[in-house]
């Protein structure tokens, strides 16, 4: 049974009580019982609190998914401190960007994975605000502090000192930075809280259909997806997180069979990847109940093929600043409501779709969406004013999402704001056409994006990993002007192997609309 607790380090210590013995981290083959990883929890937090880490200091960590960066993660919540992560893959100004934003107290990171050396990212990032960086699966650089003695460290910071430093930890007090992709802008770090993570995920490892929960965690850390829906899932759960320090279809097919993985809670990218190979069904599946995506569509075709394997198969609807997931599917949701929505509104929050004026739309009509939820966002770290935008005099935060409530009570989101165009003066949702041109048997995914036209101010361009020798241009657009008025009609198609993807696994409309920009401007202008 899972208990209601108020923070996710309070679980932890919550089944090292009762199921000490269960496995509760696998990580390139070492298990970590709930019991050791609680002491290894400990550890962490004496050594942080010994570097003069206190509540509210930040903690950045630069790491892939692995046993080390979920140690700082829950040692760091456990003491009041907030927590932040660093993606690897991102370029030095994008990382040192979150850093100056954040302005942590301390700095931990990788010293080296593969054959990249992360020792010059991290005095890099740590220089400018007299930090040494605490270096872990290397030998530190000079200036740097090698993982052993942190945790060295530690040791002059006995129990009682480590008890108290956990008292007066309340609901509202901040844990967690995740930023922003920032694909409209400069990223903004959101800043959630502690109350705001149990709760989420809480509601996330009640609705799981399998338990305990066995997932592999192999998202990026510093996105929701990856620290909340994989690891505080799990955890409030009970359950296993098998770590894999980056995406690995093989590994991760794998993973059932060598670890008992019986869940696959991932984003849309990953699952066509796994799922689209043509060895599938060397891999023995059979532990396997539950596959779930977030964070965008999943083709029909996809759906059916996870269908045929007689598994538990569901979408969700969230963001960063919700935290958790605020729609879920049915369990018993067809093909074309797991494609085209994302599930039913969860109980559990207050929900409106409204217009530009700020009033609430018909069922059925197209409206911003707005949600209360325990997981709301305190604030955006020290940004009031990107907060106060954010929110409506009432305290319902605004998502920029768009989408209408069908009359099988399921949620389809059509756009973002900032993606909506007007084409000839109407309004245009890229998601509506994007569903119309992914229904084509030779089309795997689709991005419409905008570009100027001198008559009809903007016309959509589609991009779309299809085959040309399957489908060409003329039969694309009388497949959409048989389904769509004619405003909607893409004025261009592109073929694509791959869409260009965000480091989250999201596609990237800036790309492809600074492609769009570059490839149709003199077309449009002539």
């Amino acid at each position: 049974m899972i208990p209601h607790l108020p923070t996710v380090p309070d679980y932890l210590a919550h089944w090292a009580q009762h199921t000490p013995d269960a496995p509760a981290v696998v990580y390139r083959d070492q298990t970590l019982t709930y019991a050791e990883l609680a002491v290894e929890v400990d550890r962490v937090a004496a050594a942080l609190l010994a570097s003069g880490v206190r509540p509210g200091d930040r903690v950045a960590v630069l790491a892939n998914p692995s046993r080390t960066f979920w140690l700082t993660f829950l040692g760091s919540l456990s003491i009041g401190a907030v927590w932040l992560g660093l993606n690897p893959k991102y370029r030095l100004p994008e990382l040192a960007y979150n850093v100056d934003n954040s302005r942590p107290s301390l700095l931990i990171g990788m010293g080296r994975f593969g054959d990249q050396d992360f020792a010059p990212t991290l005095s890099a990032l740590a220089a400018p605000h007299g930090l040494s960086p605490i270096v872990f699966d290397a030998p530190a650089a000079e200036g740097a502090e090698d993982w052993d003695s942190f945790l060295a460290r530690g040791a002059a910071v006995d129990a009682a000192a480590l008890a108290a430093a956990r008292e007066g930890i309340r609901a509202d007090s901040p844990a967690l930075i995740v930023y922003t992709s920032g694909s409209t802008g400069r990223p903004k770090g959101a800043v959630l809280g502690h109350g705001g993570l149990a709760r989420s995920f809480e509601i996330q490892a009640h609705r799981a259909p399998v338990a305990p929960l066995r997932v592999v965690a192999n998202l990026p850390i510093n996105h929701i997806g990856g620290v909340g829906d994989l690891c505080c899932t799990p955890l409030i759960q009970g359950g296993t997180i098998v770590f894999q320090d980056v995406f690995d279809a093989r590994a991760m097919l794998d993973s059932v069979a060598e670890y008992g993985v019986n869940a696959f809670m991932q984003v849309p990218t990953t699952l066509k990847i796994l799922f689209e190979r043509p060895d599938i069904d060397s891999f023995d599946l059979s532990g396997l109940r539950y596959v779930s995506w977030g964070g965008g569509p999943l083709p029909a075709d996809i759906i059916r093929r996870l269908r045929s394997r007689d598994l538990h198969v569901g979408t969700t609807y969230g963001m960063t600043e919700i935290t958790g997931s605020v729609t879920y599917s049915d369990l018993d949701a067809d093909v074309e409501q797991l494609a085209n929505t994302v599930g039913r509104p969860i109980p559990d929050i207050e929900f409106r779709l409204v217009d530009e004026h700020g009033d609430e739309v018909a069922p059925g009509q197209t409206g911003e969406v707005l949600v209360k939820h325990p997981g709301l966002l305190l604030e955006y770290f020290d940004n009031p004013a990107a907060t106060a935008d954010s929110f409506t005099a009432d305290g319902f935060f605004a998502t920029g999402d768009v989408g209408l409530i069908r009359a099988d009570g399921n949620m389809q989101l059509v756009a973002r704001t900032k993606e909506i165009f007007k084409s000839g003066g109407y309004n245009t949702y890229p998601r509506e056409i994007e569903l119309v041109l992914e229904e084509h048997p030779a089309v795997r995914l689709a991005a419409v994006v905008p570009v100027k036209h001198p008559v009809f101010d903007e016309v959509g361009i589609a991009y779309l990993e299809a085959d040309p020798a399957q489908v060409g241009d003329d039969e694309l657009a009388q497949w959409c002007r048989d389904r769509l008025a004619n405003y909607k009609v893409p004025k261009g198609f592109v073929m694509m192997d791959a869409l260009p993807l965000l480091p989250v696994g999201k596609v990237d409309r800036m790309a492809l609309r600074a492609m769009a920009a570059d490839r149709f401007a003199d077309v449009f202008a002539s």
